[in-house]
């Protein structure tokens, strides 16, 4: 894309944004013929205040259309903007399986193919690529969406109606991530609908770990705690309920989800309870495992327990675990996992006052999946906390960090 001529970077995220050059002209003010001398290069750019119009009628950081360098900017890249926000939201927002009332026929992917791209997408939200994520979500949804209608009634129906639920929780979590916390909570709430008539309790139980998340991210911490709970104690293994490691992941992934909330409420003797039963599930796992994608296991579980403390507001605590976690099963949990533990390391550093190990925790998170680090909400939260408290001038990794994150020096 950077050797690229400016005119055809241009015709690039033109068509990207999905726009005519007839509407990009008009939101300019300027004429068809003049937008399309421009992409031809025809006509030359020369005048920086016209580029920085393009880059604001594109949403788009105005480097890219000047070529330089992407890893210079990787906000702009690896992050989600506004137009992608738009088109997730406009896939969440249809409702096909109306349709089949009117006699419209969906054309659907074939569901081999359709599995192929839900498991490319959790491989993809599991090592923090949420730019590439975000970019691929809307189609995916109406992929899904399309294969749960026109499978609907059929012996493939179950199946459909389960690689959608999963397509919703995929967007759930990754909208979350990236601050879109209504429309995370609409995509959980739409995968518990999807998950019932997919016939599996382990996934509607999963999709209630994500509903959980997403009202604990709205601040709606009590509802969060009840309904993990709620589900969790149907879920739990015994009785008619056989033990079976996905079952331990799903239950385990939904008391570790009360437990965070818990601590939001300030219920310390709630989030041991919780932490304790999680564990004891993971023990009876033996190791770390992805089932329902869910990562679950002894390394998780301490994960969440340093989370926990962090919420808190026990830093020092949550040290104290990290310090004391086997770092070979922290090494083979994915990406996304271990960036995230960083940040939360970080938060309790900097609850400690120790700002200099705070940045040291944002760098290895940086390292480990640098999306984790420079597109949440969050993590600019406890970079900015970090360089108000740095006496003199911040180290030069941290304010290049800072600098691709968007952050003030």
């Amino acid at each position: 894309m950077d050797e690229l001529p400016i005119g055809r970077r241009v015709a690039y995220w033109r068509a990207r944004r999905r726009m005519s050059q007839q509407v990009f002209a008009d939101r300019l003010g300027k004429s068809k013929s003049w937008v399309d001398k421009v992409e031809r290069g025809v006509r030359r750019l020369d005048k920086f205040s016209v580029v920085y119009e393009i880059a604001d009628v594109l949403q788009l950081d105005v480097q890219l259309l000047l070529g330089k360098d992407p890893e210079r900017r990787p906000d702009a890249i690896n992050c989600i903007d506004q137009v992608e926000v738009e088109e997730i939201r406009a896939a969440l927002e249809r409702y096909d399986s109306i349709s089949a009332f009117f006699d419209t026929t969906p054309n659907p992917q074939p569901l081999t193919e359709m599995k192929k791209a839900v498991s490319h997408a959790w491989l993809t939200f599991q090592h923090a690529k949420y730019g590439v994520l975000a970019r691929a979500l809307p189609k995916l949804l109406r992929d899904a969406q399309s294969a749960d209608t026109a499978y609907a009634g059929s012996g493939d129906a179950h199946d459909a109606a389960h690689l959608l639920g999963q397509v919703y929780q995929i967007a759930s979590s990754s909208l979350r991530k990236l601050g879109e916390h209504e429309l995370a909570w609409l995509a959980a709430d739409r995968s518990i609908a999807v998950s019932q008539r997919a016939g599996d309790p382990l996934l509607a139980g999963i999709a209630t770990h994500r509903v959980g998340s997403a009202l604990l991210a709205l601040g709606r911490a009590r509802p969060a705690l009840e309904v993990n709970v709620n589900i969790a104690n149907r879920l739990a293994p015994g009785g008619t309920n056989e033990s079976t490691p996905a079952r331990l992941s799903v239950y385990g992934m939904l008391l570790l989800q009360g437990a965070m909330a818990s601590a939001r409420i300030g219920d310390g003797a709630t989030v041991r309870d919780l932490l304790n039963g999680a564990e004891e599930a993971a023990a009876e796992m033996g190791a770390d495992h992805n089932h329902y994608w869910t990562c679950f296991g002894p390394t998780n579980v301490k994960l969440h327990r340093a989370a926990a403390a962090v919420e808190l507001g026990e830093g020092r605590a949550a040290v104290e675990v990290h310090e004391n976690i086997d770092q070979a099963g922290f090494n083979s949990l994915l990406p996304e996992r271990r960036a995230h533990h960083m940040l939360d390391i970080a938060r309790g550093f900097a609850q400690m006052g120790d700002v200099e190990k705070a940045s040291e925790m944002l760098l290895e998170g940086d390292r480990l999946a640098p999306s984790e680090i420079r597109c949440r909400p969050i993590a600019h939260e406890v970079m900015s906390d970090v360089l108000r408290r740095t006496r003199g001038t911040p180290p030069p990794a941290v304010a290049e960090l800072a600098e691709h994150m968007g952050v003030g020096v």
